[in-house]
């Protein structure tokens, strides 16, 4: 019982993540950072399966992989604030989705130089993405705060659903982690 009320929830707070896509932004720059990752589903998916994914390691690689996220994130916001820009931004976070996602099916753990690497490249394209999309009259700050604060909610949102399931419940994780990759997948094909 317990299981399928965790399930339920889960089901319920991705509802509106999968009505919208990139809905247009508050004004307010807190409301902003925090409804970005919350509704675009790229972002949902990938930041929820780094949670998941870290959970799956061992030793500092637990806090690593989500702190690694968050900060190259936010760097990447910074350029996106500057106008950084460049090709296939969309690209490579829907490949994280995908990338996450399989990391979390197959559990593997990756030497932390690789892991890192990894989670820092696909995060600056999640961060850039999100400092293009700062919404006029919206404080840089109050905004990268938002995004931030909403990223480790996510993150700390799968860790503690794999931490909260029993040893036994692994698989349910692994399919989490395939149904992500799939849905990196088809949004790459779409």
């Amino acid at each position: 019982m317990h299981l399928r009320k965790i399930f339920f929830s889960l089901a319920l707070f991705l509802t509106p993540a999968v009505a919208f896509a990139h809905p247009g932004h508050h004004e307010s720059g807190l409301l902003a950072g925090l409804s970005h990752p919350l509704l675009g589903l790229d972002h949902l998916l990938a930041m929820f399966a780094v949670g998941l994914w870290a959970a799956q390691q061992r030793g500092a690689a637990r806090w690593a992989l989500p702190l690694t996220f968050v900060a190259s994130m936010l760097l990447g916001g910074l350029l996106g604030f500057e106008g950084l820009s460049f090709n296939y931004i969309e690209g490579g976070i829907t490949a994280s989705v995908l990338a996450f996602g399989l990391l979390v099916a197959v559990a593997i753990r990756l030497p932390m130089i690789i892991a890192l690497s990894l989670t820092a490249l696909f995060a600056l394209t999640h961060g850039v993405a999100h400092g293009l999309e700062l919404p006029e009259l919206a404080s840089p700050a109050s905004y990268a705060l938002g995004f931030v604060l909403a990223t480790a909610a996510l993150h700390a949102a799968g860790y503690g659903l794999v931490r909260l399931l029993p040893q036994a419940a692994a698989g349910v994780i692994r399919v989490l982690g395939a149904l992500a990759a799939a849905g990196g997948a088809w949004m790459l094909v779409g």
